[in-house]
């Protein structure tokens, strides 16, 4: 008797492949398809099924940040020695992790971003859901720092920490994006230079302990 044969049919995920028909558009054309119908026809996709995934191109870019991200915090939560790790090892694992991360992209970030258009003053719509996320994450980190006295509380200025990661994390990506050094060897200077900067700065100082000491002495008049 002659076996039937069965023809296993995979689903397709429309997510990954738009996003990835996205960042070959870019990659070919130097720019971000003009059109939606258009890049859905390619996709052999219609018009209207692209927005069961995403509204707007910006949609997908910020998507794809968001995606290593995501895949960054999965691989360095994923360590168990990280929940060993301080706060300052914490984010230079982040930054280092990261910095992997975004190797596997780099072709298509420097096609957008070369031109130095990540402003801070000005930050694109597609990062935006990017930097929500990454203070999340950055708060947890300056929240341990705090309650082991890694990173010193200052009033007002405790509540700009979670900026001055961002800075850090936005000017480790303009440094990789123009880096040309054998395995980005610089950018790896960079990153530990800039963290132990930052720490060194959110850490207890000499000043803050003279603080402390002149409030000692004034209260124990």
């Amino acid at each position: 008797m002659e076996a039937k044969s069965t023809k296993r049919t995979t689903k397709k995920d429309y997510r990954k492949l738009i996003i990835e028909g996205y960042k070959q558009e870019v990659l070919e054309h130097g720019v971000a398809p003009k059109s939606i119908f258009k890049f859905a026809k390619g996709l052999e996709m219609k018009e209207s099924d692209f927005y069961n995934y995403f509204t707007s191109f910006e949609a997908i870019k910020s998507a794809i940040w968001m995606d290593i991200l995501e895949s960054t915090l999965e691989a360095v939560e994923g360590q168990e020695v990280f929940k060993e790790y301080s706060a300052r090892e914490k984010f230079l694992s982040f930054l280092f992790t990261w910095i992997e991360e975004l190797k596997n992209n780099r072709s298509y970030l420097m096609s957008l971003y070369s031109d130095s258009q990540l402003s801070m003053a000005k930050l694109p719509v597609e990062v935006r859901e990017f930097k929500d996320r990454f203070k999340d994450f950055a708060n947890e980190i300056i929240l341990e720092g705090k309650e082991t006295e890694e990173i010193a509380s200052r009033p007002i200025i405790s509540d700009r920490y979670d900026e001055a990661l961002w800075i850090q994390v936005m000017f480790v990506f303009k440094y990789w994006i123009d880096d040309s050094s054998p395995r980005f060897e610089k950018t790896d200077a960079a990153i530990e230079k800039s963290v132990n900067l930052g720490f060194d700065l959110m850490g207890k100082s000499a000043l803050d302990s003279f603080i402390d000491f002149a409030k000692f002495i004034y209260q124990s008049k």
